[in-house]
């Protein structure tokens, strides 16, 4: 049972968004509101990825692998924030639930900030559900801690609140 990185490839969207809306149904559960999370439908999430872009603001998608199956995903890129023009951004990382406590989201921010720092960042922002402790407890470990900001924002149809928390890179 290897575990390895590689980059997402189109064919992956569907494994992508299982993990996705798996590691959303346990992580969320009590946040969101029960019957979106119980509705949320692989075919409609993997139409919304798009993998392998060159455009320069576009994300880097990497996936964690182990034995041929998809077990977690990482999207690192430029800062999509005005007031953090020089910052990466960690703009997604799940974990599939079974994998969870296993290193796998610590492989993937690793190569994650391998990707940032290649393309010149030295620090990095990334935006926290309100409420997601088990992740605040993760990112704050990790080294990552709040920088004052926050909003609302549409969360796939739902109304959310996030903080926005802050790395450096070196």
């Amino acid at each position: 049972m290897a575990l390895t990185v590689r980059d997402a490839k189109a064919l992956d969207a569907t494994e992508v968004a299982g993990v996705h809306i798996r590691a959303w149904q346990v992580a969320y559960r009590g946040i969101f509101p029960d019957a979106f999370l119980d509705g949320l439908r692989v075919e409609e999430r993997a139409s919304r990825y798009v993998f392998g872009s060159t455009a320069a603001d576009a994300p880097e998608t990497i996936l964690a692998v182990e034995d041929d199956a998809v077990c977690g995903f990482a999207a690192v890129g430029p800062s999509r924030d005005a007031d953090a023009p020089d910052a990466g951004e960690l703009r997604a990382l799940y974990i599939d639930p079974s994998h969870w406590a296993r290193g796998v989201g610590g492989l993937l921010l690793g190569h994650g900030y391998a990707r940032l720092r290649a393309r010149g960042f030295a620090e990095a922002i990334l935006w926290l559900l309100v409420g997601n402790e088990r992740a605040e407890r993760f990112y704050r470990a990790d080294g990552w801690e709040p920088d004052g900001s926050h909003r609302q924002e549409d969360v796939w149809g739902v109304d959310a609140n996030v903080i926005r928390f802050r790395r450096s890179l070196r």
